[in-house]
C-alpha cells in the first residue's frame, strides 16, 4: 500500500507545480456539425469452447453492427454536444445446445435469441478542458471499464466528468446507475444499483506515470486502485518497462454470502459463514524488455485477503481488471499466486506491417478452493493483422487461442479444462 501513499503525494505535488494546459479545447471548437463524426464498425465474432471433461461445448457466430455518432461542441464559453450509439447483433450460428451466452442471451423458453440490439445517447457540455457527459456511455477506467471483447460493447448510464485542465493530468469523477451487458437488449440487466467513481492519472515525465482511483459500488464493494508505469530507454529501439497494478477491495457481507455459495458436481450446496465484510488485495508486477520487433515479458501476480477479486457481473464492467495475468483465466482466485512468461513479435521489421503475434504461458497455484489447493495453467496465442492500404484498408483480422488446464480442486471452483478459439473480423467505415 506504500505505492498508493506515494502516488497521492506525487499527484498533489505535481498538480500544484504544473502549468495550466496552454490550449483550451473549447476555444478550438469549430461547431456542433463541423466537428461531428459518424462511424460504422462491422464486426464478425466467432467463439468456440471445447470442454475436455464431458461438459457441453459452446460455440456462437454473430454479425455485429456498431454505429457511433459524436457531435462537436457549439462555440462559446460553454459548448454543448450529443453522442449516440446504435448496436445490433445477429446470431448466425449456435443453437440452444451450443449457444455462448456471453454473446446472445436466452429467451423465456430457454432458446438463444436471434438478435440483440440497443441504442443510447448522452448530452455533453465542455468548458475549457473539462467535459461533463450525462446519459448512455462507455467509460474506461480501472475501477469502471466497459467490456468490448465479444460481439457488442457493454454500456453504462450516468454522469462522468473528465478534466484535463493541467497538462499531463487527467481527472475523472462520475456516478452511474445502470449497466447494460454485451449479450442483452435490456437497458440494465446486470442489476447495478449505483457506483461512484473518482480518480486520475498523471504523467510526471514521458517515461513515468501514475494512477489512483476509488469506486463505491452500492451494496457490493468499495475498491481502491493504483498504478505506476516506468519506461527505462536504452536506445532508440530498446527499452525496459515496469508496470505495477494493485486493487484493494472491501466486499459487502450479503454479496460475499451469495458469491461464495458453492454447488458441486454432485449437487451439494455449501454456504460458508461470512463476517460483516471481507477484503481482497490483488497486485501484479511486470517487466517488459523491448528490442526492435521483439518484446519479452515476465510477470508475477498475487491475491491475498478473505476473498477472490470480483468484477465483471457486479456492475463495474467486464474490463475492470487491469492486472498482468488476465487472459482466459484472470488468475484472480482466493490466495492465488501466478507467474507469466510471454513473447511479442511485430512483423513490420520483416516486411509485413500490420501483423502482430503474442504468445504467453501463465501458471497459478495456492488457490484456496475450500476443498484443497487449486492449480491452473494457460497457454495463450493471438495473431492479428490490420490491412495497411488499398480498398480494404483498416480491415482487422484477429485469431486467439487459449489452452486451459486445472486440477480437480480447481474445476468445480472455477472452470473445467478447455480449448478456446476466438476469431474477429472488423471493418470500420467512416460515414461522416
Amino acid at each position: 500500500m506504500k505505492v498508493m501513499k506515494w502516488s497521492v503525494m506525487a499527484l498533489a505535488v505535481a498538480a500544484g507545480t504544473s502549468q495550466m494546459a496552454v490550449a483550451s479545447q473549447q476555444s478550438e471548437s469549430k461547431g456542433f456539425v463541423e466537428d461531428a463524426s459518424l462511424d460504422l464498425l462491422l464486426r464478425t465474432t466467432y467463439f468456440n469452447r471445447d470442454y475436455k471433461d464431458g461438459e457441453d461445448d459452446v460455440r456462437s457466430l454473430g454479425q455485429g453492427f456498431i454505429t457511433s455518432f459524436e457531435s462537436g461542441f457549439t462555440q462559446g464559453t460553454i459548448g454543448v454536444g450529443v453522442d449516440a450509439f446504435g448496436l445490433l447483433g445477429v446470431r448466425l450460428d449456435g443453437g440452444s445446445g451450443y449457444n455462448y451466452p456471453a454473446m446472445f442471451e436466452f429467451d423465456s423458453d430457454g432458446d438463444p435469441v436471434r438478435d440483440v440490439g440497443q441504442a443510447g445517447a448522452a448530452v455533453k457540455f465542455q468548458f475549457s478542458n473539462t467535459v461533463v457527459k450525462y446519459g448512455d456511455q462507455m467509460p474506461f477506467m480501472p475501477v469502471l471499464a466497459y467490456d468490448d471483447s465479444r460481439l457488442l460493447p457493454e454500456s453504462f448510464t450516468g454522469t462522468l466528468i473528465t478534466s484535463k485542465e493541467i497538462e499531463g493530468l487527467e481527472l475523472n469523477a462520475g456516478r452511474f446507475t445502470a449497466d447494460s451487458s454485451m449479450q442483452s437488449s435490456s437497458h440494465d440487466d446486470v442489476g447495478l444499483k449505483s457506483i461512484d467513481v473518482v480518480g486520475g492519472t498523471y504523467a510526471f515525465t514521458d517515461n513515468l506515470s501514475a494512477s489512483l482511483y476509488y469506486a463505491d459500488n452500492e451494496d457490493v464493494a468499495k475498491k481502491k486502485y493504483a498504478n505506476v508505469n516506468y519506461v527505462m530507454p536504452f536506445s532508440s529501439d530498446q527499452s525496459l518497462t515496469f508496470d505495477f497494478n494493485i486493487y484493494r477491495s472491501d466486499y459487502d457481507k450479503d454479496f460475499i454470502q451469495a458469491a461464495t455459495t458453492v454447488t458441486d458436481s454432485a449437487g451439494n450446496v455449501t454456504t460458508p459463514g461470512v463476517r460483516e465484510s471481507q477484503d481482497n488485495t490483488i497486485w501484479s508486477l511486470s517487466a517488459k524488455y523491448s528490442a526492435g520487433a521483439h518484446a519479452f515479458i515476465l510477470a508475477h501476480q498475487r491475491v491475498t485477503g478473505d476473498a477472490a477479486y470480483y468484477y465483471y457481473d457486479i456492475g463495474d464492467g467486464g474490463s475492470s481488471i487491469w492486472v498482468a495475468n488476465s487472459f482466459y483465466s484472470d488468475f484472480n482466485s482466493k490466495d492465488e499466486r501466478s507467474w507469466q512468461a510471454s513473447y511479442e513479435l511485430d512483423f513490420s521489421d520483416y516486411g509485413v506491417p500490420g501483423l502482430f503475434w503474442k504468445t504467453a504461458y501463465v501458471y497459478g497455484d495456492n488457490v484456496d478452493t475450500g476443498t484443497g489447493e487449486g492449480k491452473e495453467r494457460e497457454f495463450f496465442n493471438q495473431v492479428q493483422y490490420v490491412v495497411q492500404s488499398g480498398p480494404a484498408k483498416d480491415l482487422s483480422l484477429k485469431l486467439r487461442n487459449s489452452i486451459y488446464r486445472s486440477n480437480d480442486n480447481m474445476r468445480d471452483y472455477y472452470s473445467a479444462d478447455l480449448n478456446e478459439i476466438r476469431a474477429f473480423i472488423e471493418y470500420p467505415l467512416s460515414i461522416l
